[in-house]
């Protein structure tokens, strides 16, 4: 029995005495019936000496492909090609009313890795060895199986010694199994066409010499999932996300560090941008960031503002978006600002918000945030969160609430950490909507009506990120990198820069007047809880009669002492 082995209080058979569950290995088959196997294999034999046994199991493993390509000033400086496997396994002791995952209430911060990035995936084979791929499987199911059982203890522990919990819903909805067997998808990047491509495009910098750094990029990736479940789930897809980025960054005279991008995404090589696309976005944003050395610092500043489309998609995802995330609602530690309005109206009537990863496309450009099946195996659906003002639901995983008992298709994760509940198309619609130059005439029309001298019009936001916890202030911060001032007497428009939009949510959502005609979307990628997933925002521009913006932080460090190379008559 050399094979045998006490891991902790459970027993596990090594392969030599495992039972033939699923094809033999010398047959080389697929990823999922080796997965399947194994699972039946856990189910059946898995329980510790007191006779603890899981009750919900699933495996999950991503290949990842990836191509990442980068030049600057006609240089290459990144040939990366990546292949990995990445395998999630999930364990749950219990029963779907209460189990293992159920959150301790401590009143103290519980170190979790995975929420600060250090998530430590388990990478398996990239051979079709069924062997190998089994034995990481069943390391991994060993050590989730005796946290799990663990944990769960400590679970019923804490319920006994807190106060009575105000969500009383359970910890895992029944869901009906997915079966479903897509195309695997691979990349079909064309590499010495690309990196010629970058070099040209890159080059166009030693033209500038004020730009001190610049980029251009391409990074392709080509993910299949293949997920099995205890309950029947059993999933195969694919699918490609692609992307391009031009950027340039200089310094002004004050130290402020300025810089501009540009993105294109894509799910597929035929939609990547031509190399003319590509050099007319590198040189616009360029004249951007030198247009920006010559703007002025901006004061802080109370009064209405015009958030165009993108920045407005950006804004409804950072302030809004996470505040509806299902776990967020009866996690106590939460601010819930939205727990509890459920039928009462939270935004303008005119405005309606919906998360849709069914839809791929928007206007033609793709969307990042598409996708067929969530990472709980549960399909993606079109949710409602709020209809003409009223809301509605909220993004849910297989995490109930009392009032919705099943998920709705938006448990998501980064490969290697904990599902939780999170965006994927949000998009704003609105019954409400004027031509631009009409929401101009309004924004300066309020300006005057408030006695201001001018409004500030914010045509693209960086990113942001927000506070949702009771322990913080529940605010938000949002970075804008191109920002107007609208005067209300009429001047023209004026760049300025160094300000960040703050401000809580439920006062800024209270000031929307009206929206523009003109959606068009963001896309990106969303850190939080379960790590960095692919999204996109859709909406229209927004006029709000009041939002606050405050000084943005200032580097003190003075420009580069000598000029550079460049400008000492190199190759330009």
């Amino acid at each position: 029995m050399r094979r045998m082995k006490m891991l902790g209080g459970c027993v596990l058979v090594g392969l030599c005495f495992r039972p033939a569950y699923g094809p033999a290995a010398e047959q080389g088959t697929g990823l999922l019936d080796v997965l399947a196997g194994e699972l039946t294999y856990s189910m059946e034999k898995l329980a510790a000496p007191d006779g603890t046994r899981p009750y919900y199991i699933a495996y999950t493993i991503t290949d990842q492909q990836q191509v990442s390509l980068a030049a600057t000033l006609g240089t290459l400086t990144r040939d990366d090609m990546n292949h990995r496997r990445i395998l999630d396994v999930g364990v749950r002791v219990g029963d779907y009313a209460l189990d293992s995952s159920h959150k301790i209430r401590t009143g103290q911060f519980e170190f979790d890795p995975s929420m600060f990035g250090f998530a430590m995936p388990t990478e398996i084979s990239l051979d079709d060895d069924p062997d190998a791929i089994r034995h990481a499987v069943w390391l991994a199911t060993d050590e989730k199986f005796k946290a799990a059982a663990k944990k769960f203890e400590r679970v019923r522990t804490n319920l006994k010694t807190k106060v009575e919990e105000e969500d009383k819903s359970g910890d895992f909805t029944r869901e009906q199994p997915s079966v479903y067997s897509g195309p695997t998808v691979s990349l079909a990047v064309d590499s010495a066409a690309w990196t010629q491509r970058l070099r040209n495009v890159s080059k166009i910098a030693r033209e500038y010499p004020l730009i001190y750094a610049s980029e251009v990029s391409l990074t392709a990736t080509a993910q299949n999932q293949y997920l099995v479940s205890s309950e029947g789930t059993r999933l195969q897809h694919g699918q490609k996300y692609l992307r391009v980025m031009v950027s340039a960054s200089s310094k002004s005279s004050d130290g402020m560090e300025l810089e501009q991008f540009r993105i294109f995404n894509a799910a597929g090589e035929d939609k990547l941008p031509k190399e003319e696309q590509m050099a007319e976005a590198l040189r616009k944003v360029i004249q951007q960031v030198l247009a920006l050395r010559e703007a002025p610092l901006v004061e802080p500043y109370v009064g209405p503002a015009i958030l165009m489309n993108r920045a407005s998609a950006v804004f409804f995802h950072e302030i809004f978006g996470h505040r509806i995330e299902g776990h967020r609602q009866k996690d106590v530690e939460e601010g819930q600002t939205y727990a509890k309005k459920v039928g009462e109206a939270i935004l303008a009537d005119f405005i309606s918000v919906r998360d849709d990863p069914t839809v791929a496309e928007f206007n033609g450009e793709d969307l990042r945030g598409y996708y067929k099946y969530d990472d709980e195996g549960v399909p993606a659906s079109n949710v409602k969160l709020v209809d003409a003002g009223v809301l509605r639901t909220f993004l849910l995983s297989r995490s109930p609430l009392e009032q919705f008992p099943n998920s709705n298709g938006h448990g998501r994760r980064q490969p290697g950490y904990q599902v939780v509940s999170r965006q994927a198309n949000l998009i704003v619609e609105s019954a409400k909507a004027v031509s631009l130059e009409r929401l101009k005439q309004m924004l300066v029309e309020e300006c005057k009506k408030q006695g201001k001298p001018y409004g500030l019009l914010f045509d693209d936001i960086i990113g942001g990120f927000t506070g949702t916890q009771r322990a913080g202030a529940q605010m938000f911060k949002v970075l804008p990198v191109v920002v107007y001032r609208v005067y209300a007497d009429g001047r023209p428009d004026e760049l300025v820069r160094g300000v960040d939009i703050v401000g809580t949510p439920l006062t800024c959502f209270s000031k929307i007047i009206s929206t523009g005609d003109d959606p068009a979307i963001f896309n990106g990628t969303c850190g939080a809880e379960s790590g960095g997933v692919p999204v996109s925002g859709v909406s229209p521009s927004v006029l709000v009669g009041q939002i606050e913006v405050e000084k943005r932080v200032r580097e003190q460090d003075k420009p580069p002492i000598l000029p550079p190379p460049i400008a000492q008559g190199g190759d330009k």
